[in-house]
């Protein structure tokens, strides 16, 4: 929310916009085909485990490779999460033509890189599918069940977040407190930390754009 001038008697400051991801895809995608897959990923800052534990997806793969695959890529998705969309590639994208080179250049900078664009759809499958219509269902239901906004309710360390450049929050379906600083602008978090007042405030209080 933002508005041009100060609301008398708002908390908020009316120039204060945070936009919260909780439905990353590109994430989403490897989190699920490191579980799914069962890859031994070798990265000192993975993720803790999803809350919602994929299925075993067998199959004939050298997962000994993807394993090490999946660890560049995280850094490189997790890199492109960490930004706002740029809104002239929207605009752009509305006035290309379907099936065009230009189109199909605006959406992976849109995207970004995704496991699904380099290994193949069909390492994915209907269980990342199925799995992932759970996880948007759940969000939808978590929206509609809001009684106080998170964001509201832990303001005294948001604001001190923002105006030290926060703008985007990045929500992971996983177990625990898992919390980083992912560029100058945004931060990582679970969905377990963002559901719980006091953990939210104390996963704000830690943004660090300098890397402290």
């Amino acid at each position: 929310m933002r508005s041009f001038h100060p609301i008398p008697g708002n908390p908020w400051p009316h120039d204060m916009t945070i936009t919260i991801e909780d439905s990353p895809e590109a994430l989403l995608e490897l989190l699920w085909v490191r579980e799914a897959w069962r890859l031994a990923v070798e990265l000192d800052d993975a993720p803790p485990p999803l809350t919602d534990t994929p299925q075993f997806a067998a199959g004939d793969h050298d997962t000994a490779t993807w394993a090490t695959e999946w660890a560049a890529l995280w850094t490189e998705a997790l890199t492109h999460a960490a930004n706002d969309v740029d809104r002239t590639l929207i605009q752009r994208l509305q006035t290309t033509p379907p099936g065009s080179d230009e189109r199909r250049e605006i959406l992976a900078q849109l995207v970004g890189p995704t496991w699904s664009e380099r290994f193949g759809f069909e390492t994915l499958g209907d269980g990342f599918h199925r799995w992932n219509s759970r996880h948007i269902e759940g969000v939808v239901a978590g929206h509609r069940q809001r009684a106080v906004d998170r964001e509201r309710a832990c303001l005294d360390a948001l604001v001190p977040a923002w105006r030290a450049g926060l703008t985007r929050v990045v929500v992971l379906p996983c177990c625990g407190t898992f919390t980083r600083t992912i560029g100058a602008h945004a931060l990582l978090v679970t969905t377990e930390t963002r559901d719980d007042g006091d953990r939210y405030s104390t996963a704000l209080a830690q943004f660090d754009p300098a890397g402290r």
